[in-house]
């Protein structure tokens, strides 16, 4: 297939679903949808989606509440490209701005707010080819608590983070936790069916979910330090 073969609403419906769960850090409801590309009735989105996860193009879990992803392997295999933010990414030559989406908690979680505003708090200039990772899936988030300062990552720090819905055992990743409406920052492990989210402070206990109420939202892969002043 081609995604020219797809009518304007399924590749719009793709597009805000890219946006929002990368702006949220998990993934909008039906009616978020709807709202967003103009359909009125959730039986016309739901039908849309279905011919999404028909074409391999995104993953629905329904028994999970927001059970849905865009699978990223397929869409790039077939070339696909997210849009991107009017101002977003492009700063002076040779450089990169990553947005700086809020705060996550290195500690105990941070209540996530889906009323909270999307914009931007600010950015974080890199220079091209400084993480070797394609600028528009970079993120950015201000770090709040001591639980990874043995990873050399302390309160207020603001770690860059690839947005991506998997990540390997022992890597640095945001989580946001189903039910809790809670995202962290921790190492990942996973054992069995269940996901352990671990501290890098003997101070706190690693946090254990069943894996189907764990999302990935992104892999630190920088770490920048904030300077407080004396």
């Amino acid at each position: 297939m081609s995604l020219s073969d797809l009518s304007d609403r399924q590749q719009r419906i793709l597009q805000f679903i890219h946006r929002f769960t990368r702006a949220h850090r998990y993934p909008p409801t039906i009616r978020q949808i709807g709202d967003n590309v103009g359909i009125s009735s959730t039986s016309v989105v739901n039908y849309n989606l279905s011919r999404l996860e028909e074409l391999d193009l995104i993953v629905r879990d329904r028994e999970v509440s927001r059970g849905l992803s865009l699978n990223l392997p397929r869409l790039n295999e077939l070339g696909w490209l997210p849009e991107l933010d009017g101002n977003s990414l492009l700063g002076d030559s040779g450089r990169y701005r990553v947005p700086i989406l809020g705060k996550i908690a290195a500690g105990q979680p941070i209540p996530v707010f889906p009323s909270e505003p999307t914009d931007p708090e600010g950015w974080i200039e890199l220079t091209e080819g400084m993480l070797n990772l394609p600028a528009d899936h970079l993120f950015a988030l201000r770090v709040q608590g001591d639980s990874m300062i043995d990873a050399s990552v302390l309160d207020g720090d603001i770690v860059i983070l690839h947005a991506q819905e998997t990540a390997n055992n022992g890597e640095m990743v945001a989580a946001w936790i189903e039910g809790d409406e809670d995202t962290t920052l921790k190492y990942l492990r996973r054992e069995g069916n269940m996901v352990h989210l671990l501290p890098a402070n003997p101070a706190y206990q690693p946090i254990v979910r069943p894996a189907d109420k764990v999302r990935i939202n992104g892999r630190v892969v920088s770490v920048i330090r904030v300077l407080k002043a004396a």
